[in-house]
């Protein structure tokens, strides 16, 4: 079955609202390594791309330029070889005046890599933008890169001759758990709402991870494939995406690895300790990349009167590594089938479903019937000092005067509150309310994989919240 594009659709439509307008338009397309960038404008663009051009990885400048001349000697033989990249933008200028009437639309795939040392790529590529390409209206320039804080610094950020100079920009998110059933679905996987939860845990929602998986084999049978075997193509993942995305990647892991270990997140000064790192603006900015591409959220705690910002791991492939992959001392290639029944899967799964829940906030809101309602999602804990232990991971705050107390819990069937559950889950809610003094209504929310078994200790919840609730 041919590869077809799926959960797509908003992003098809900027595309082609783009494409049919009446000026030049230069639309930079970012996101985290292998979450479909490349397809998406292959798919989009097909047979209208006049020129197209990908980055080589690992090369020098002079491999890259004629890389650069023997493509567009593929569409013009006449091309001169150009020595550097203003004669090479000068050569695509005159094979552009050649085409025939219409749009030309061109597509850069992997721009940073064009950006070798001492290449002056980026004068060049700014001179034919300001200079030649935004003074005519004809002129369709696409251009994307999965190295994240090379694309926000030279391309959409950039505070030199491309400032201000981008038409559109677009971040390019990982699927939802819905868009991962309905792939699952259409490629006849057979999967039951369980398994593709165990994938969305794992592998997050990037595209590329679904197209690696065997339907004859289950998820984890997958995951061992790809993770744990000797030749597993997903076997060094972290290390190879965060070299991928971002220059000096060290910083970034280091951040990332202190966040990992501390499951409600950390505050900037606890992270800068945690690291060595040093707190200046180039850290802020490390920050603000990791969050852009998905890696950690930020939340403000409702318990602190300053609302303090809190950073805190929302990565799935990150919290796996963490937690499972690091745990594989025995080198067992398969590792996670033999792990389903352990502790250890226990321990992964509890932090890795809340993840899948805070990164579906929206779908949370519709299943509650509040999507219209203004909100704002916290976390909340007691000071340690005054009384340590008492937390609530989600917390909705609305607008219309009510705030959702959310518990998520995953489990293999009905979710069972016990009665040492009932009473835990009680005295969360009236320490909230004591140490708030919020006089806003409570709504005791469940976020659990198949409903809740109903007993004497369920009534206590308001709403509930399925996998099949978020997967719409």
């Amino acid at each position: 079955m041919k590869e077809q594009l799926f959960g797509r659709e908003q992003e098809c439509r900027l595309i082609s609202k783009y494409l049919s307008s009446n000026k030049s338009e230069f639309v930079a397309v970012y996101g985290r390594r292998r979450v479909g960038k490349t397809f998406l404008l292959r798919q989009t663009l097909g047979d209208a791309l006049c020129f197209s051009f990908t980055g080589m990885a690992n090369v020098t400048n002079a491999e890259q330029l004629r890389n650069f001349n023997l493509t567009l000697q593929q569409v013009m033989p006449e091309a001169k070889m150009s020595g550097n990249w203003q004669e090479a933008f000068v050569e695509l200028q005159r094979y552009i005046e050649t085409c025939k009437q219409g749009t030309k639309v061109l597509l850069f795939d992997e721009l940073p890599w064009m950006d070798t040392p001492m290449s002056n790529f980026i004068p060049a590529f700014e001179h034919f933008w300001n200079a030649w390409a935004s003074a005519r209206s004809d002129i369709k320039l696409f251009v994307c890169g999965s190295a994240a804080s090379w694309m926000l610094d030279n391309v959409i950020n950039n505070y030199g001759g491309l400032h201000n100079r981008v038409t559109h920009e677009m971040c390019l998110m990982p699927f939802t758990i819905g868009q991962c059933k309905e792939y699952f679905k259409a490629y006849r996987f057979g999967y039951s709402d369980r398994e593709i939860a165990e994938f969305y845990m794992v592998f997050g929602g990037i595209p590329y991870y679904m197209t690696l998986m065997d339907k004859e084999l289950s998820v984890a049978q997958n995951i061992d494939r790809l993770i744990f075997a000797p030749q597993g193509e997903l076997r060094n993942e972290k290390e190879n995406l965060f070299r991928s995305l971002f220059r000096h990647s060290e910083d970034y892991m280091a951040i990332v690895n202190a966040v990992s270990e501390k499951g409600k997140g950390l505050t900037r000064a606890e992270i800068l300790k945690e690291t060595g790192l040093n707190n200046n603006a180039l850290f802020g900015k490390r920050l603000e990349e990791l969050e852009k591409c998905n890696f950690i959220r930020t939340y403000k705690d409702y318990s602190n009167r300053q609302r303090q910002t809190v950073y805190q791991l929302i990565d799935p492939i990150c919290h796996f590594w963490h937690v499972v992959v690091s745990k594989n001392g025995t080198q067992d290639e398969h590792f996670w089938t033999h792990s389903q029944l352990s502790p250890l899967f226990n321990t992964w799964a509890g932090f890795a479903f809340e993840m899948l829940c805070l990164n579906h906030v929206p779908q949370l809101k519709q299943a509650l019937g509040i999507s219209g309602i203004q909100t704002n999602v916290y976390s909340w804990r007691t000071p340690a000092e005054v009384i340590p232990g008492a937390q609530i991971d989600l917390l909705i705050d609305r607008a219309d005067r009510c705030v959702n107390l959310c518990e998520m819990k995953f489990s293999r069937e009905e979710y069972e509150i016990s009665k040492a559950e009932y009473e835990k889950i009680e005295r969360r809610a009236m320490l909230f309310m004591q140490h708030t003094e919020s006089r806003k209504s409570i709504r005791l929310t469940m976020v659990t994989s198949f409903g809740l078994k109903h007993n004497t200790h369920s009534s206590i919840i308001q709403n509930e919240i399925t996998l099949a609730d978020l997967m719409k």
